[in-house]
């Protein structure tokens, strides 16, 4: 298979330096402050009409992340699971993806809460969030559905 490569469209900025103290999702992050997306000048464009939107999915690239071993402890569970079926930043490709509220844009800022993410994180992309698409009816957790009852 050929590598692939992308360029961050910006960087993140949060109160987060470490991992420390970070939530570990962004529907987890209650005590975060207002965080900003910083959108390179030459994608500022392509923020146009986005602030219809309550919501975004950051996309971004996990630059502290560490070895990616297959199996792993997730912090919800004290057993191990496969990489795959949980969100550890710890991954083959170290991509990260949060939904967070979007509270405005001021020229190439876009400002959120929600942030779980380290400052200075790669920002890769940006998508709306649309209810009637991103939401699923049904869906269930896997493993999770036994820690959240227990």
């Amino acid at each position: 298979m050929n590598p692939i490569s992308y360029e961050p469209i910006g960087i993140i900025r949060t109160q987060y330096t470490e991992t420390l103290g970070m939530p570990i999702q962004a529907a987890m992050a209650k005590n975060s402050v207002l965080a900003v997306a910083e959108i390179s000048e030459e994608f500022t464009e392509g923020l146009t009409d986005l602030t219809g939107f309550s919501h975004i999915i950051l996309i971004y690239h996990f630059h502290k992340s560490g070895k990616a071993p297959l199996m792993q402890k997730p912090f919800l569970d004290e057993k191990l699971h496969g990489v795959f079926s949980i969100r550890s930043p710890r991954r083959p490709n170290p991509i990260g993806i949060s939904i967070v509220e979007l509270v405005r844009i001021e020229g190439n800022l876009v400002y959120f809460h929600g942030a779980d993410m380290l400052d200075e994180s790669p920002l890769l992309d940006i998508k709306p969030f649309v209810p009637r698409f991103d939401n699923r009816e049904n869906a269930s957790s896997g493993w999770l559905s036994a820690v959240d009852q227990g």
